[in-house]
């Protein structure tokens, strides 16, 4: 099938591997861009999305060793916009090359999106969404101790994060602009990072210190375009239930219903697939004759032949 409206949302691994330089993150970009340029050749309308996590924690730490009365820190909102840019930039210029390599004239653009919000959302006063680096637990109390403001906890059994607050979006502000440059033929890239969160006022909007979990602003904003798939890339080719355990089972074609039950059951990691896989129910319960999907960059090629991959239909 060709010519579908398609989101497709990029987890961390797709664009930091253990090191954070601006060559490592770009080298690895490029080849997640290979991957995707699957979807280009298959004539799809594409979207890109993408996290932030990693870089916008690395950021805010480098701003607070370097801040001073004449060099302030910056609020995480605008740390989030400067992240959104950064990675969008390294992110349009990769597919240029790819489009280019492949004699293919696709113009490319990234949009600094911002997200509302609503003021009261409760992650204002709980904090859940990590950022930056993991810490061991002796690094995590010494940052503790340095920045009281902070919060830590543990993340997915692979050491300790910081958190911020992740306020669930609303909409996406410039959606419209998104479906126009998408009927003109450009590939888009957006809600990077989960958007730049913001509040409604009565000119405008204000932004809020938080980071929204890009996959929940990826299923909003597919959801605004009248996207026809909600594609959301992580580590695993399939999601798993019984993860890590001898009962382990991967889920291949799976309605919202029973993904709802093993949500219930907790059978997914509040830090890594949980938001995933209810991001994709959130979706297809909007779109009701769409679908969502939970694979791997690897498993783009298999996907687009074989439908492989975890597939939530109604």
């Amino acid at each position: 099938m060709k010519n579908r409206r398609i989101v497709v949302a990029l987890g961390g691994n797709a664009i930091l591997s253990k090191d954070p330089s601006a060559q490592a993150q770009q080298a690895a970009i490029r080849e997640t861009v290979n991957y995707l340029m699957e979807f280009v050749k298959n004539g799809d309308q594409l979207v890109i999305t993408h996290g932030n996590g990693p870089q916008v924690g690395n950021l805010l730490l480098q701003m607070s060793a370097a801040a001073s009365v004449k060099n302030p820190e910056m609020p995480l909102d605008t740390a989030v916009a400067m992240t959104e840019g950064s990675i969008g930039y390294w992110l349009q210029n990769a597919f240029n090359e790819a489009l280019e390599k492949e004699g293919i004239y696709k113009p490319v653009v990234s949009l600094v999106t911002q997200v509302e919000v609503h003021e009261s959302d409760p992650s204002f006063t709980k904090p859940t969404k990590p950022i930056g680096p993991f810490y061991d637990e002796a690094q995590a109390k010494r940052l503790q101790e340095e920045h009281p403001e902070f919060t830590f906890v543990e993340d997915a059994g692979r050491g300790y994060r910081r958190v911020v607050a992740s306020p669930k979006p609303v909409e996406v502000v410039e959606a419209s602009i998104v479906s126009n440059l998408l009927a003109a033929g450009v590939i888009p890239i957006a809600a990077g990072g989960g958007g730049v969160p913001v509040v409604s006022k009565e000119f405008g909007f204000e932004g809020r210190e938080a980071v929204i979990d890009k996959d929940f602003a990826s299923a909003t904003l597919a959801n605004q375009i009248d996207a026809d798939l909600l594609i959301v890339l992580t580590a695993v080719p399939n999601v798993f239930v019984g993860y890590n355990t001898p009962e382990q089972k991967s889920l291949t074609k799976v309605s919202v219903e029973e993904l709802k039950q093993h949500v219930e059951n907790a059978e997914f990691a509040a830090g890594s697939m949980l938001p995933k896989v209810e991001a994709c129910i959130n979706f297809v319960e909007e779109r009701t004759t769409n679908r969502a999907v939970i694979t791997s960059l690897e498993n783009i090629g298999d996907f687009l032949q074989n439908e492989s991959g975890t597939i939530i239909t109604q």
